[in-house]
């Protein structure tokens, strides 16, 4: 590419106009013959190492794929000897670095490995085995490692709870609730598979097996939530070893059913890997053959080329698959840079992908929302229980402005946005804003039940989702005299942080809340002169980088000091790009062109961009799944820095579509400038 500082004022809106081509033929290059995008979604090595434990746990043998895991596992250890939960974590993580070391030892490797010796001085050094969460607890179990009776425990008695009840499993966030039942049959039944005695983890038990602590601490206060749970827990840890135990086998029947129930058509469960791996281990416990139909549907998923991937000899799992969220994303960015639907075939092919995709059946979103037909889509190639209100609203962003040069027949468009809105006006929650899957997740008792001390467990609002959705409405005419427009956007306004920026739920973090809350605002016909607008435009040009770009560290999500702070990575440039653009004043144009710049530079001769950087947000961790007051929480949520709780994602196409967005707004508004 053509070198910044060469850049001169009349070679400008040349090299946006040679960087937009070279990224459109790149992206056409990338869609598959299907018509949709799908790029690699990166996380931790949690997913290979469960997969290994799975295999052991269920008695399969498949050496091909056992040192296809092994070498991804090995390939990301850190040079201390342990596991990250996300790129250039500043330490690793004792959940992830726990269950690696378990899954190499399962497979054979010998402590004494030099792999195995580094990360068994890091596990030990940072407070051993009693420092892991639950869910790894739960691992440790199942394969003979750590006592039953030391985890919480949770009852499958929970699938007899009503909807309306506090605890019922619809409390739950979407993908708590998928883990929970299959988790909750092996709890009650605590099988265990032991590991051979040459494969035993003694060596993670330098004071002795007896030096086990249970992950429960009696509470201080006895008239307490935490009392009340705490005590309740005993009791049915106690209550599984009860010869009578009324309902029990009905219970555990009927979360099996459930279970089968929710199967999706690619054999998976969710759209995730949590309840597809727990789910054929809980089912494989109570009876079902490796060959019976749902076990082998669940094990040749694994196979599919959107749940796994080869690259230099290591099998790599994702925790999902995000073809429609990538396709959407694509399309959008096509349309910014100018295709249309009577030139572009690729276009035409995505599109009539995209609407063969929506959802019209029903899913447990139901239960809050019954009045409502389907119309969602799902992030997912297969998750027919849980589509989302961020694809859809982006979804119907795409479709409203494909229409009007739509060269088929319109009404199938028509008829999806109007199911589309019917269901997202459904699912705004009381407060105004959307959560990503159910309507009004909020229910914070359920956060204190013992088991929960994972990532997210509830499904709030979030403003960049809301923001999404408010922008999605615009598309198709809606305007702030919507009532629910009306809503969201007293929502949007009391969630600004004092800083003059927005929490970023699902992507890191400020940098991406307040680029969507600023589209937004723009789309309804706000006045983007108003102060708390400008005052967000300022955040954003304070925290440019010296480079031009712009980056945010996941770090942020439990260092108030690092909002806005990090290596400049392509997509996150973007998303300031694009915030600023929506203001729209020229008072930001240096900003707006060095960071165009910043994009020209980093671009690739066969036109993307380099990002190993996590920009995505699977969980933060702090537990209820919305925004956190660090000054006065961080203390209490049992993890630092390096985000044990959290789940960190590097969405592989974020680095493209974004920049594609930037560089065509960008040109628009740099057109005639100078």
């Amino acid at each position: 590419m053509m070198p910044v500082a060469c850049l001169r004022e009349g070679d400008f809106g040349t090299a946006m106009d040679r960087a937009i081509s070279l990224a459109l033929r790149w992206l056409e290059a990338q869609q598959k013959p299907e018509g949709y995008w799908m790029g690699w979604l990166e996380s931790n090595s949690c997913m290979e190492a469960e997969w290994l434990l799975a295999f052991h746990f269920m008695g399969i043998r498949d050496p091909v794929k056992e040192e296809g895991l092994v070498k991804a596992i090995l390939r990301a250890q850190r040079p201390d000897g342990s596991w990250q939960v996300y790129y250039n974590a500043p330490q690793g993580d004792i959940n992830t670095t726990v269950e690696c070391y378990a899954a190499l030892r399962s497979v054979g490797f010998s402590p004494d490995h030099e792999v195995l010796k580094a990360a068994r001085r890091w596990i030990l050094s940072h407070g051993g085995l009693n420092s892991v969460r639950v869910f790894t607890q739960y691992w440790l179990a199942l394969i003979g490692e750590w006592p039953w009776e030391a985890t919480p425990t949770l009852p499958p008695e929970l699938i007899f709870l009503p909807g309306w009840f506090p605890i019922s499993i619809y409390e739950f966030a979407s993908w708590a609730r998928a883990t929970i039942v299959p988790l909750a049959v092996l709890s009650a039944r605590r099988p265990v598979r032991p590991l051979p005695p040459d494969r035993r983890l003694d060596e993670l038990f330098p004071q002795g097996r007896s030096s086990i602590r249970p992950k429960l601490t009696r509470p201080q206060q006895f008239f307490s939530w935490d009392s009340l749970f705490y005590w309740g827990d005993r009791f049915l840890n106690k209550y599984t070893s009860f010869p009578f135990r009324p309902g029990r086998e009905t219970a555990i029947r009927l979360c099996l059913e459930w279970i089968i129930r929710h199967q999706e058509s690619d054999g998976a469960w969710g759209g995730i890997q949590p309840p597809w791996v727990y789910g054929l281990m809980a089912l494989y416990n109570e009876g079902y053959s490796l060959d019976h139909p749902v076990m082998s549907r669940g094990l040749q998923a694994l196979d599919a080329p959107h749940w796994s991937y080869w690259k230099d000899g290591a099998l790599y799992v994702q925790a999902s698959n995000s073809p429609v969220w990538d396709t959407v994303l694509s399309l959008l960015a096509m349309l910014d840079c100018g295709a249309d639907a009577r030139s572009s075939e690729t276009l035409r092919k995505a599109v009539n992908w995209l609407l063969e995709q929506q959802v019209t059946s029903y899913g447990d979103w139901a239960v809050k929302a019954a009045n409502v037909e389907p119309g969602g889509w799902a992030f997912e190639m297969a998750n027919s229980f849980y589509p989302d209100l961020d694809d859809t609203a982006v979804a119907m962003m795409v479709l409203a402005r494909v229409l009007p040069d739509w060269p088929g027949p319109a009404e199938p468009i028509i008829k999806a946005l109007e199911r589309a809105e019917r269901w997202v006006r459904a699912l705004q929650s009381s407060n105004g804003g959307w959560a990503a899957f159910d309507k009004d997740n909020t229910n914070r008792l359920v956060t204190r039940i013992p088991f929960c001390d994972f990532g997210e467990v509830l499904d709030p609002p979030s403003v960049d989702v809301t923001a999404h959705v408010v922008e999605a409405l615009a598309a198709v005419g809606r305007n702030r005299r919507d009532p629910a427009v009306r809503k969201a956007l007293r929502y949007i306004k009391s969630e600004q942080e004092s800083d003059g920026s927005w929490f970023g739920r699902w992507g890191v973090n400020h940098i991406y809340g307040t680029s969507a809350v600023l589209q937004a605002l723009r789309a309804i016909g706000e006045d983007m002169r108003q102060p708390y607008v400008r005052k967000a435009g300022e955040w954003l040009v304070v925290h440019q980088n010296e480079d031009g770009g712009w980056g945010e560290t996941p770090a942020s999500y439990m260092d108030a000091k690092l909002r806005g702070r990090g290596e400049s990575t392509a997509s996150q440039t973007a998303w300031a790009l694009l915030g600023l653009l929506a203001i729209g004043d020229h008072a930001y144009r240096d900003s707006i062109r060095r960071g165009i710049l910043y994009l020209i530079e980093h671009q690739r001769d066969d036109g993307t961009w380099d990002e190993p950087h996590y920009t995505g947000t699977g969980f933060p961790g702090y537990g209820h799944g919305g925004r956190t007051r660090l000054n006065g929480d961080a203390d209490t949520l049992e993890q630092g820095l390096e985000l044990c709780r959290g789940f960190m994602i590097n969405y592989n196409m974020y680095r493209h579509y974004f920049p594609m967005m930037a560089l065509a707004r960008a040109r628009k508004f740099l057109c005639g400038m100078g």
